[in-house]
């Protein structure tokens, strides 16, 4: 929906496109003219149409429901989303969703899944369950909720959480200590699971100390065996890509949004990394021109928060415009400054 900030977007895009191999667009009535083709030329055009929902049809009347129908239609003409049905819902009464189900178990086909892979997860949450006023003896680690990537995790497998514990030393250079841990527990909503495999999400139960893990400390972190995760970045190239034209702002009538300008030197920006939500000064630009294809653009990031990524790694780009993230484009990694450890 259109409140929905530049962090908030990142987490559910990642979510989606893990759980269900796909990426979904999602149009709020009150803004028709919102982030539908945004991330077109990121989709493999071997999937099926994904589908448009045209949300919150139960706050208006059903003409102005038809007509913003139209609205929707006519906006993605010219793009990958052209021929892709539009659903109308209503999330909040359940309207259509088993339409939307339907859709998904027969026109969409299940995602591979790597189980021999090395176990990887993301955390998008993490919080302490220990109560007030808990006797010593009765504490409980942190734990962490996600979603894993590959790999199969398993109750008392023994884990690595990086980045980790973040320290600055005098002049300002970032240090990050790995956290070593053992998994407890694991849940997914109310059944106790005694291993995890990719899609959907869990919690981890672990022997961390729970202040590292209160109130969403870990998120951003990446979850594996000791010895497999990726390296740590404070410094990334990336290939990007930046979008026609801004979405997520209001326009008036039928009016597009504004052009996004490219980036400059030492611009600010807010760069979504897995569930790494970071600020990023750019450093350097780059464009090579090429006779056969689009320009080859190029940017070199500082970061203002240690990164546990890898090469070929998908972000996210925004750019803050009337005191707001939006989303202005995406890329891949390509390199970066690693951290040494």
């Amino acid at each position: 929906s259109s409140g929905i900030n530049a962090e908030s977007q990142s987490v559910l895009f990642s979510f989606l496109q893990n759980k269900l191999g796909k990426t979904m667009c999602f149009i709020n009535t009150s803004y028709t003219h919102y982030m539908l083709n945004s991330l077109s030329s990121g989709i493999n055009a071997e999937w099926p149409l994904r589908p448009g929902l045209q949300n919150k049809i139960d706050l208006i009347k059903e003409q102005q429901a038809i007509e913003q129908h139209r609205d929707i239609i006519d906006f993605v003409k010219g793009t990958m989303a052209e021929h892709a049905p539009i659903i109308p819902i209503s999330a909040q009464l359940k309207y259509n969703i088993e339409v939307i189900s339907e859709y998904i178990v027969k026109k969409i086909p299940i995602p591979l899944r790597d189980f021999t892979s090395d176990p990887r997860l993301i955390v998008i949450r993490s919080f302490d369950v220990n109560k007030p006023g808990s006797e010593v003896e009765s504490l409980k680690g942190g734990v962490a909720g996600g979603s894993l990537l590959k790999g199969v995790l398993k109750v008392g497998q023994e884990i690595e959480v990086r980045p980790g514990i973040t320290t600055k030393d005098s002049e300002g250079n970032l240090h990050c200590v790995p956290i070593r841990s053992r998994v407890l527990t694991m849940f997914a909503e109310n059944n106790d699971l005694q291993f995890a495999v990719p899609g959907g999400l869990i919690g981890v139960g672990t022997k961390i100390d729970p202040t590292l893990c209160i109130g969403d400390r870990l998120v951003g972190h990446v979850i594996g065996s000791e010895g497999s995760l990726p390296p740590i970045y404070t410094l990334i190239e990336i290939q990007y890509h930046l979008m026609r034209r801004l979405l997520g702002v209001r326009t008036e009538g039928k009016a597009k949004g504004a052009k996004v300008d490219n980036l400059s030197k030492n611009e600010v920006l807010l760069v979504n990394i897995g569930s790494l939500s970071a600020g990023g000064r750019v450093s350097a630009i780059r464009e090579m021109k090429s006779r056969q294809g689009p320009a080859d653009k190029r940017a070199k990031v500082i970061l203002t928060s240690a990164v546990c990524t890898e090469i070929g790694e998908k972000i996210a780009i925004s750019r803050k415009i009337n005191k707001h993230w939006r989303l202005i484009g995406w890329g891949t990694i390509k390199g970066g400054t690693k951290m040494a450890i």
